[in-house]
């Protein structure tokens, strides 16, 4: 019999396979998808087998230590898709087959050792299956404060004084060593903690009744017809665009029902699974709980049992954000990617795929049909339904005879303030919001700012309090005491005196959700206020808000986007926009498209009950296009002079973006990187006859964050090859080293900042 070789994909910044032997002993069982464990420069490491071979490399390959898997992980089809994943974001493929397999189980590990095949498991020991305990912190009622408490103990207890409790691993952005912390307030007796096993899933928790599929209405079934004869036939993609409350769920549960019924698989992916807990419960109604729910809260056990029942196709549907992609479905019949447009689906660190792209890639590979949904498509995908690349299905009209709310546009420079005196709520605003409450209706205001206020200016010499690591500033939260920064999570308490001067007389600037909430139960008390971000947002609470206001618990809603994104809340009469011109502003060439997206789906939350609904959106820019298309609920025509605008400039949709991000704690290394690679790149461009253009370097909007200084350049062409030929040279360069600058290449960025 001949050698046999395999290359193995490890864990390790490398973009390249390694090479090693197979033993006789293991020859019937090594195969690509498996895993293994392999000796690598003095240590042992988890590996996973892309292929098998007998060409013998140019050294002596050491031979594989051992299985720690019985069967493979991945299949044929979707270990094929993940290295081609890989290799398109030009990310080294161990690290992506890491991200997307299960936890290394500790039996296996084990038993290896136990053979002595393998004698040293401290690199495998952080993927062990274990019982994930989490410690739960309260505040003591009533409990005397010492007089001198440290700066960490009083930001902690701020917190807990704002949330009522909290875990101890999400206090790890507020103070440097939280249990260190809760430690000393426990001794105190300021904290009580109490230890508990975290192994409910929380889409579980609540039984829902099972539906009647309601009657389609004929858009809704010409749209299922189509996904559903696309079944088992070569790979196809639609665009499903329907207006907020068309009804696009149902299609997508008729789609996966017929799916399921033929034997195929099914995957849903949405953009955020902590805030669709009634869409799962939809499917839940429709499926019965016979549905893997992948989210970040599983357990290793929970994640590995949702990985084998999906991989033997016991379970056949899987929900999820992004990183569901990877899970593996069998049979995998249907995609379907829900508010395909939204920013969330762009992994921003490590890693840094788009889940909508990677989910055309997948479904191709698989044979399957692959459904992008939203009322606000991105361009992108818009362009290619228009290049007749997937197919469009439209859903235009609410059912029964429910419409689109009317859509009144405020001009702030034009109007003075409301009664409550502060110009973000304005006299009409005002009006509305009393006439709704007078009604019997239910109001959702969006501000997309948490905190009381954005910032805090001294009087005295007008400087602006900033994070000591980030060139932005703190954003003060009064419930909690704190200063804090958005970027790196830096908190302090909130001072008399300036930082600079050392004055007093602080004054805050501009208006978050925070003061908006207590402006909103000042001004229309007795009215029932709630908030909903991410200062409020944690375990089951966003769930929690939302279930009073189905139940008429509440009565204005306050929120940044978290309240745009799809949630389906009856008794909504009023929406408002606070200020429009935010996104606006953002260093961005999508910052009208986000804009319009916000809007229009804001405003689709308004009138989706039995009462009609109606949305003020308050502006200083009222004849932007973005504003006045949204107000018109006119997509189409919002995409046609947009998509006019990117294609002058060469921007995406029409051009490719590469974006490469250099950092250093120096501003001149950071910026002498920055030039290096620059010059690189444009070395490179004329290669390919000038068709990729270098722009930068320059600084990032964001100058400075976590104490580092960031500088950034683009590759744009309208070719792909010719920008890839560019960009792996460029990652080539960086691979050699920029005398202690840190860089990244990002191919299709979403976020410029």
């Amino acid at each position: 019999m001949p050698d046999r070789f395999a290359d193995i994909a490890l864990p390790i910044p490398s973009r390249k396979p390694f090479t090693y032997s197979v033993g006789d002993d293991l020859a019937s069982s090594v195969q690509p998808g498996v895993r293994v464990a392999v000796p690598f420069r003095g240590r042992t490491l988890p590996g996973i087998v892309t292929r098998v071979h007998d060409v013998a490399p140019a050294f002596e390959a050491r031979p594989i230590g051992g299985l720690l898997d019985a069967e493979p992980l991945f299949d044929a089809a979707l270990l094929a898709f993940l290295v081609e994943a890989a290799d398109y974001y030009l990310h080294p493929v161990g690290e992506v087959l890491r991200a997307a397999a299960p936890a290394l189980r500790s039996d296996a590990l084990r038993t290896l050792r136990s053979r002595g095949v393998i004698d040293r498991v401290e690199e495998l020991k952080g993927a062990r299956v274990a019982t994930r305990a989490r410690t739960l912190v309260k505040p003591v009622a009533d409990a005397p404060r010492p007089p001198r408490l440290g700066s960490s103990q009083q930001a902690l207890l701020a917190l807990l004084a704002e949330r009522g409790s909290a875990h101890i691993d999400e206090l790890g952005g507020l103070v440097s060593d939280p249990r260190a912390v809760v430690r000393s307030l426990e001794r105190k007796g300021l904290v009580t903690t109490e230890s508990h096993e975290d192994t409910s899933n929380p889409f579980f928790q609540t039984p829902v009744e099972p539906d009647i599929p309601p009657e389609p209405t004929l858009p809704q079934a010409e749209a299922t017809t189509a996904i559903v004869d696309a079944l088992g036939g070569p790979p196809r993609s639609f665009l499903l665009y329907g207006i907020t409350g068309s009804g696009k769920t149902e299609v997508y549960l008729r789609a996966i029902a017929e799916a399921r019924s033929r034997g195929l698989g099914a995957l849903l992916l949405v953009p955020e699974i902590a805030l669709t807990p009634q869409l799962v419960g939809r499917f839940r109604a429709r499926f019965g709980d016979d549905i893997a729910v992948l989210h970040s809260a599983l357990t290793d056990r929970e994640r590995t049992l949702a990985w084998r029942a999906l991989r033997s196709g016991a379970v056949t549907l899987a929900i999820g954000a992004r990183s569901a992609l990877f899970a593996p479905v069998h049979r995998l019949g249907i995609v379907i990617v829900d508010e395909e447009h939204d920013p969330s689906y762009k992994q921003e660190e490590g890693f840094r795929y788009h889940a909508r792209d990677l989910a055309l890639l997948r479904s191709h590979r698989a044979g399957a049909v692959c459904v992008l949904g939203s009322a606000t498509p991105s361009l992108e995908s818009w362009q290619l339904a228009h290049e007749g690349r997937h197919r469009r299905l439209d859903l235009p009209a609410r059912p029964g005879s429910r419409t689109l709310p009317p859509v009144e546009v405020i001009h702030l420079a034009t109007q003075r303030a409301g009664p409550s005196g502060d110009p973000r709520l304005s006299g009409p605003l005002h009006r509305a919001i009393e006439t709704c409450l007078a009604g019997g209706g239910q109001g959702i205001l969006f501000l997309n700012r948490r905190g009381f206020a954005p910032s805090l200016r001294c009087e005295a010499c007008g400087e602006v309090e900033t994070c000591p690591a980030c060139s932005v500033p703190l954003t003060e939260h009064r419930k909690a005491g704190l200063l804090r920064c958005h970027y790196c999570d830096f908190a302090t308490p909130v001072g008399r005196a300036c930082s600079k001067c050392g004055q007093p007389g602080l004054v805050p600037l501009g208006m978050g959700t925070e003061k908006l909430e207590d402006t909103l139960a000042r001004v229309f008390a007795p009215a029932r206020v709630a908030r909903l971000d991410r200062d409020t947002a944690s375990g089951n609470s966003i769930e929690d808000v939302l279930g009073r206001v189905r139940r008429r618990e509440i009565d204005l809603l306050v929120g940044t986007q978290m309240v745009t994104k799809g949630h389906d809340l009856p008794g909504v009469t009023l929406v408002g926009v606070l200020l429009a011109d935010q996104s606006l502003v953002f260093p961005d060439f999508r910052a009208a498209e986000r804009t319009f997206q916000l809007l229009t789906q804001v405003a689709g939350r308004a009138g989706r009950g039995d009462a009609p609904g109606r949305v003020l959106i308050q502006t200083y820019q009222p004849h932007h296009p973005a504003v006045r298309a949204a107000s018109h609920h006119d997509y189409e025509t919002f995409v046609a002079h947009e998509l006019e605008a990117r294609r002058d400039l060469g921007y995406a949709p029409f051009g490719r973006l590469v974006a490469v991000r250099v950092d250093h704690a120096d501003r001149s290394a950071c910026e002498a990187a920055a030039a290096t690679l620059a010059e690189h790149a444009r070395a490179l461009a004329p290669v390919r006859s000038g068709r990729v253009e270098v722009l930068g370097p320059a600084p990032a909007p964001i100058e400075r964050v976590r104490g580092r200084f960031r500088h950034r350049l683009l590759l744009r062409g309208a070719e792909r090859p010719a920008l890839r030929h560019v960009a792996h040279h460029v990652l080539q360069r960086i691979e050699r080293g920029l005398g202690g600058a840190r860089a990244s290449v990002d191919v299709d960025p979403v976020s410029m900042l």
